[in-house]
């Protein structure tokens, strides 16, 4: 009888529904309520006194890289970023609390997206015990009431398979674009230049940047450039409703007998689609910027050490003795 020893994933993932992706009504009713879910303008300026763009930063790539060691759900961190975001719009918080408010918005956000949510025992230990269990569960409600407890938030990932499906792209390269797109996405949560925009404005952009990034527009016409661009805003932009006025510029217009008809600038929203995919660039330039700098200055560190440890420290190292 043979033993046979082999680790096997515990985990259990949630598969597509094709009946939600090949819909479009789905799409349009994300881009209908994807505005309920933005934090109400810029609350640096009018609302918290103690924080400040870099702390945000810094909270940010923490909660990412407890969302990647705990191997969480790709949605878990943009969405705890979504909570983090609307509640520092409404409540001003002194800085020693912001990690507590990361926690929380990870606690929360786990409990939606992943079969195995994170404990609070672990997310406290991964604040080195800073903050107890029961401070956390304190907060868990503060929270949700500030949030009135609407948690199942549209974020960038809803609206990935939407767009990359209506595209003419090779089957092979679909999960190295999505993991790209994915990984664009969650640099856009740590910075806080993209927390005014559209989850679809971010999704497209990011989608953008990974076909660009990966060099797939050499074939097809319509992955070039203006083209892609064009070919993203007709996706995201399928019927004209109410709900996404801010991706269309309507002009009142009149005609020769003086009535009024609307004329709609679909041009509007390429452009703005051009500008997040440049902003998306930009900040992936200085983020591997910072890597590679960080990277350089602990190799320096490293290098300091060994010469220090490789430095005479004892008379037993001395090499010239006169007798």
């Amino acid at each position: 009888m043979e033993l046979l020893c082999y680790e096997v994933d515990t985990i259990r993932r949630a598969r597509p529904d094709p009946n939600l992706l090949y819909d479009d009504r789905v799409l349009q009713n994300l881009l209908i309520l994807e505005e309920r879910f933005l934090p109400q303008g810029s609350y640096f300026k009018c609302m918290q006194k103690d924080i400040q763009p870099f702390m945000r930063r810094m909270v940010a790539t923490w909660m990412l890289e407890v969302c990647e060691e705990q191997k969480c759900e790709e949605e878990v961190f943009p969405l705890a970023m979504n909570y983090l975001d609307r509640f520092l719009a409404v409540v001003p918080i002194k800085k020693r609390h912001l990690q507590l408010l990361g926690a929380v918005c990870m606690f929360l956000a786990s409990k939606l997206k992943e079969t195995c949510p994170l404990t609070a025992e672990k997310l406290c230990i991964y604040t080195d015990n800073s903050i107890k269990p029961e401070e956390l569960l304190d907060w868990e409600l503060v929270v949700l009431g500030k949030l009135k407890w609407n948690l199942a938030a549209v974020t960038p990932h809803d609206f990935i398979e939407h767009i990359v499906r209506k595209l003419p792209l090779p089957t092979e390269k679909l999960p190295l674009i999505r993991k790209h797109t994915q990984t664009f996405i969650a640099l856009c949560a740590t910075d806080y230049s993209f927390a005014l925009y559209t989850p679809s404005m971010i999704a497209t952009g990011s989608v953008a940047a990974a076909v660009c990034g990966l060099q797939l527009d050499d074939g097809d016409r319509s992955l070039w450039g203006d083209n892609l661009t064009d070919l993203l805003a007709k996706i995201t932009n399928i019927e004209v409703t109410s709900g996404f006025w801010h991706k269309i510029q309507i002009i009142s217009v009149k005609d020769g007998q003086g009535n009024v008809f609307q004329e709609i600038r679909a041009d509007i929203l390429v452009d703005c689609l051009k500008a997040c995919q440049e902003l998306i660039e930009t900040v992936l330039v200085d983020n591997l910027r910072q890597v590679r700098q960080q990277q350089l200055e602990e190799q320096n560190g490293r290098n300091k050490a060994v010469k220090e440890v490789d430095q005479s420290s004892t008379p037993t190292d001395v090499r010239d003795v006169n007798l």
